[in-house]
């Protein structure tokens, strides 16, 4: 891509409705003004060593099919810029759009999802710590 980004992780994604019923279930949630998302350790069977999966979703809350369809577009553009730096591998994020997808500028969307993954990873983190939910073989803070 010639970002002069180093390599980072591969981005599959995610496109059954079975997956993404397994975030929401299993992981952990954070949301930020322009964008939610929901974290989780990748399926045994669907992991993949050095890839982290991504998928992308908007309710009719967001608008019509038009907007619906911009919202996510705006996601999967951000998720490619951000997730190959700040995601972790063998993880699932599902980014949920919120009306305010549409409206915040581009920067201001990339903030949100620095913010909402490290906030995720957190959350992850205390959960494995006291036990809780399954997120990933990772304990500790990056």
């Amino acid at each position: 891509m010639g970002t002069g980004v180093p390599a980072g992780l591969t981005l599959r994604r995610i496109k059954a409705r079975r997956d993404f019923l397994h975030a929401q279930r299993a992981g952990v949630r954070f949301s930020r003004p322009g964008l939610g998302v929901e974290l989780c350790a990748t399926p045994e069977e669907a992991a993949c060593s050095g890839a982290a999966r991504v998928g992308f979703t908007a309710s009719r809350k967001v608008g019509g099919a038009v907007q619906r369809n911009r919202a996510k577009r705006r996601l999967r553009a951000a998720a490619a810029d951000i997730v190959p730096r700040y995601g972790r591998e063998l993880h699932d994020y599902v980014f949920v759009a919120r009306a305010a997808t549409l409206s915040r500028s581009y920067r201001e969307l990339l903030e949100d999802m620095t913010a909402a993954i490290a906030a995720a990873h957190a959350a992850a983190n205390r959960e494995a710590v006291r036990g809780g939910k399954n997120v990933g073989e990772e304990k500790h803070h990056e």
